[in-house]
């Protein structure tokens, strides 16, 4: 577990030092968009990390150290994301960082939409390829039915009665 938050944090800081020595040459932030995605990892995993609870004994949990390390990588996560936010509006100009905030979201959002409606097309067809197995598995019933109906009248009607 602090080996993940470790990876988040050191994650995090990679991608700060990637975007501050490539800042200043960057003719557009897609020279920097790597470093900006692995940010945004990096942050989501310090998240994630801190907001697990399961998994780990509960002396791991609850221990102070283990608490002041989920808090602090937080934390620094946080102020880095927020230098970030600065440096990038100070380069590219203001509102640049929250466009990209907002289109993140935004594809985040359609992905999850997208998903969720994948996941019910998926339970749809299932439905109805259960409900096409009963239907042919109850016609297949009656035409058995139907043919040692017609079998059984055959048979005793061919046959002489005594």
């Amino acid at each position: 577990m602090i080996a993940e938050t470790l990876a988040g944090i050191a994650l995090v800081k990679s991608a700060v030092d990637g975007i501050k020595s490539a800042i200043g040459t960057a003719n557009d932030i897609s020279d920097i968009a790597g470093h900006i995605d692995n940010l945004f990892k990096g942050e989501q995993e310090v998240q994630k990390e801190r907001n697990k609870k399961s998994g780990s004994r509960l002396a791991d949990q609850f221990g102070v150290d283990t608490v002041a390390k989920e808090v602090i990588n937080a934390r620094i996560a946080q102020e880095k994301m927020q230098e970030m936010a600065t440096m990038i509006d100070l380069r590219f100009g203001p509102g640049t960082w929250r466009g990209i905030v907002d289109e993140r979201a935004r594809r985040i959002q359609e992905a999850k939409e997208a998903a969720a409606r994948a996941k019910k097309e998926e339970m749809i067809r299932k439905q109805e390829m259960l409900d096409n197995l009963k239907t042919a598995l109850i016609l297949g019933i009656a035409v058995a039915a139907g043919f040692a109906f017609i079998i059984g009248l055959l048979v005793f009607s061919s046959t002489p009665v005594l």
